[in-house]
């Protein structure tokens, strides 16, 4: 059974304050977050920005140092047992036996969590991922794409209500990306949570919602529409030839903040339209297309990093 809270609150993750230390740096700092259940909350920020470490206080892995809050109902500071019950967590890394095969992989995992009716509990992961003829494979020889879906089926055995995914999609193809991607929204709709970490913004705009991270600070959140008009940044498209050199005049000039290459195009972005247009301005010819375009997510998310705080030193 899950907590009485997270029955009553709709809340599967309602934390607040959340801070870990390691000696004097701070690596997370103060969150505050709220996913509803049956969501799927995309978590994102450059690495060393603090996204696992606030993942594995969340899953009773790592205790904070500061905060207060609830997973699933149960105290993320006094019923970490409880938690890790309940919860699927799927690492950076394939962390499964090379050595043994799919099937007894999932039969491993399964005995851990102490699983009712194991071999049925198994053979249904095994269907429901596609794994059911690879089953006798062993592990060590599967694809990038195979070991993902045996980690999600490992992570799925004993039926949690949060899935915990920490970059899972890092190194697999597009077909095997889109695939798994698939696989979540499907989980999402028969009320799983999800909250998942990812560098790739095509997945980011599959979330329902989002929080980004930089340097253990939570920069923003939201859907993704109002992410963007938060950071109020305005854009322009230029297309043309020798776009480097149009690129090079406009890099340090007042108002432009960025000036990203998107294939042969390149993005031309700042927080002070004015001060932005006066800069374009100044650079601005015949000789190239200058269109006022929407910001994307990527634009948005390269302006918080490049205003963001090293917390290193």
């Amino acid at each position: 059974m899950i907590g009485p809270a997270a029955a009553t609150s709709g809340l599967a993750i309602d934390v607040a304050g959340v801070t870990k230390r390691f000696g004097a740096k701070t690596v997370v700092n103060a969150i505050d977050l709220q996913v509803r259940r049956g969501e799927i909350y995309g978590f994102l920020g450059p690495n060393g920005s603090g996204k696992t470490t606030f993942i594995r206080m969340l899953c009773g892995l790592l205790t904070p140092d500061a905060g207060r809050g609830t997973c699933l109902g149960f105290d993320v500071l006094t019923r970490q047992a409880d938690i890790k019950r309940h919860v699927g967590y799927m690492t950076q890394r394939f962390s499964y036996y090379e050595d043994l095969s799919i099937r007894e992989n999932l039969d491993f995992i399964a005995r851990i969590y102490d699983v009712p009716a194991r071999a049925a509990a198994v053979q249904r992961s095994l269907d429901r991922l596609g794994l059911a003829n690879r089953s006798h494979q062993l592990a060590g020889q599967l694809s990038g794409g195979w070991k993902q879906r045996l980690a999600l089926a490992a992570c799925l055995i004993h039926e949690p209500q949060l899935l915990l995914l920490d970059e899972p999609t890092a190194g697999v193809d597009p077909k095997a990306r889109r695939e798994f991607w698939d696989e979540i929204h499907r989980l999402a709709a028969e009320g799983l949570t999800v909250l998942i970490t990812t560098h790739y913004m095509d997945e980011a705009e599959r979330c329902h919602r989002l929080a980004y991270l930089a340097y253990g600070n939570l920069l923003t959140r939201g859907t993704v529409a109002e992410v963007i008009a938060s950071a109020k940044l305005t854009t322009w498209t230029v297309t043309g030839p020798n776009l480097h050199v149009i690129a090079s005049k406009l890099r340090g000039r007042d108002g432009v903040e960025q000036v990203v290459a998107f294939g042969n195009t390149i993005h031309v972005s700042g927080r002070d339209s004015r001060k932005l247009e006066t800069a374009i301005s100044e650079v601005r010819d015949t000789g190239h297309t200058w269109t006022r375009t929407n910001a994307g997510l990527e634009d948005v998310f390269i302006s918080l990093m490049d205003a963001a705080k090293d917390n290193f030193s």
